[in-house]
């Protein structure tokens, strides 16, 4: 069963998303120039819904399950320290796609939060907990930039 693992308060879970705070107070205090806020329903629900599913679905769900497949044997997937080598691999995809949109230190800060994501896919097994943190992220990072901007 995919959410096997997941109990009420997950404390791998739960870290991953308190992480997101000092981020946010970092980004809110440091990069507060370079940050877009979204304008009207469609761009927060484009953040905070859309971006999240599609993002974790390809990545998290089809091309680190793949790549999972790939750099296992026995069923034991191949580790680089910590973290799978799948992992890095969709890690590494997820900062060129973001390469295509955001400045290259913007793209290159998605990084660890990919990893924290890939970890939460192979950790539950599934593709909605990294979803749900995902949008939490994006829902933090969009109020940071309103406020910081209208402060």
């Amino acid at each position: 069963m995919p959410f096997q693992r997941l109990k009420a308060v997950d404390a791998q879970l739960m870290l991953a998303l308190l992480a997101a705070l000092p981020v946010w107070v970092a980004l809110a205090v440091w990069a507060q120039p370079g940050m877009r806020v979204p304008h009207g329903a469609w761009a927060w629900c484009s953040l905070v819904l859309v971006q999240p599913c599609l993002e974790e679905w390809v990545f998290r769900g089809l091309l680190q399950g793949q790549a999972l497949r790939l750099t296992s044997r026995q069923g034991v997937p191949a580790r680089l320290g910590p973290v799978t080598w799948a992992n890095v691999l969709v890690t590494m995809a997820f900062v060129a796609l973001h390469l295509m949109a955001q400045p290259v230190v913007w793209a290159v800060a998605v990084a660890i939060p990919s990893l924290v994501l890939g970890h939460l896919r192979e950790r539950f097994n599934s593709v909605w907990p990294p979803v749900w943190v995902h949008a939490f992220y994006n829902a933090g990072f969009g109020l940071t930039a309103w406020a910081a901007v209208s402060a």
